[in-house]
């Protein structure tokens, strides 16, 4: 089961309807102009364009099971007594010093660009159910850091 927010899960849905109304007739319409040019067996444009077709057709039934399977969370049940998916944490590393700002998401919202974070991700579990005050100490690749809660917002 994926939680999510409302709106990531309408991104998805509008990503699958394009892919099914765009994308799918453009490379079916690519394979039929190969298929015009003569001999299949040293085609290589119709080659690649049932290649493009099977990795289209396998990232839709992805999207469709990720669809199917996703729970949307109610923003307005959220508390931010402790930290949960959907939430904003502000967070200081006790080592250094250094403050980052991560929302925890869902793992088809995670866009670590923007400051979200995947529930999955060693910190995002390292997170959750802490108050602000709590250290966290976490585990990832180059060791263990302590991050100190300093918010927790919406």
């Amino acid at each position: 089961m994926a939680y999510m927010s409302q709106e990531g899960y309408n991104k998805l849905v509008a990503e699958l309807k394009k892919l099914e109304a765009v994308e799918r007739p453009k490379i079916v319409a690519a394979i039929a102009e190969a298929r015009d040019k003569g001999d299949l067996s040293e085609n290589a444009e119709y080659d690649a364009a049932k290649e493009a077709q099977g990795m289209l057709e396998m990232k839709i039934s992805k999207l469709k099971a990720v669809i199917a399977d996703a729970k949307i969370i109610d923003e307005s049940k959220l508390k931010t007594d402790t930290v949960q998916i959907l939430n904003k944490v502000e967070l200081k590393n006790v080592k250094n010093g250094m403050k980052m700002t991560y929302t925890i998401v869902s793992e088809s919202e995670a866009n670590l660009k923007a400051g979200k974070i995947s529930v999955n991700t060693p910190i995002a579990k390292g997170l959750l159910g802490k108050k602000v005050g709590e250290v966290a100490e976490i585990k990832v690749p180059q060791g263990t850091i302590s991050l100190e809660i300093v918010n927790i917002s919406f």
